[in-house]
């Protein structure tokens, strides 16, 4: 699946990629080993578009303690993490060594290594084992959609007041418009929409990038 905000005709994205920062070789060569790699999950890998919205996101708001639920090969991350200070620090949940494995290699590269405590178990049990207080400034949802809510309820409350929650992928590629859909993903990511957008301890918006990206501050 082409790594693309899935809104907008192949031109338009063209247009998108050509007038915004461009993307350095370390993300190119990423995609690109990802795509050799790891063919038949390339899609789990976000948009460059996306990834620079996180870098600007971290820096609009100054974040410096960041959560990432589902790091795969490591584009994402390392987007988050170049958005960070020297000292700031990003915790990456995953389960795949396989997958991580790629990105420990590339967040060498990009140089940001040193502010990614990489954590391989279920993201639910590292997210529980955390203090239950306000830590992060930021969190990334990207993992496996039926967990979504309960990633979402692990995150809120660990998340300071004015600072911002992502979920990725909450358009399940346009199948959330279609009844037809029934697939345990799919009504996964529509209950985790209907379940954030009524959440008053938060105020968001959906985002038309990528796959559906939700963006809420906490209030």
């Amino acid at each position: 699946m082409t790594r693309t905000s899935e809104n907008l005709s192949p031109e338009l994205h063209a247009y998108l990629v050509a007038h915004s920062t461009p993307v350095d070789e370390v993300l190119t060569d990423l995609a690109a080993e990802t795509e050799r790699l790891f063919p038949d999950h390339v899609g789990m890998q976000i948009a460059p578009e996306q990834g620079l919205f996180l870098t600007l996101l971290t820096q609009l708001i100054g974040a410096r303690n960041i959560v990432e639920v589902g790091t795969f090969t490591g584009y994402s991350s390392i987007c988050l993490a170049r958005g960070l200070p020297n000292d700031g620090t990003l915790l990456a949940c995953d389960v795949s060594e396989e997958w991580t494995a790629v990105a420990r290699r590339y967040w060498q590269r990009a140089g940001v290594a040193d502010r990614i405590d990489l954590r391989l178990a279920p993201a639910l049990d590292t997210l529980r084992a955390l203090p239950e207080e306000p830590q992060f400034d930021l969190a990334f949802i990207d993992a496996d959609k039926e967990s979504y809510i309960a990633y979402w309820e692990e995150l809120v409350p660990r998340v300071r007041p004015g600072g911002v929650l992502l979920a990725d992928n909450v358009f399940s590629h346009s199948r959330v418009l279609d009844p037809a859909q029934t697939a345990a993903r799919v009504q996964a990511i529509r209950d985790f929409n209907v379940h954030a957008r009524d959440d008053t301890r938060v105020d968001l918006v959906i985002l038309p990038i990528g796959d559906g990206l939700t963006l809420a501050r906490r209030r």
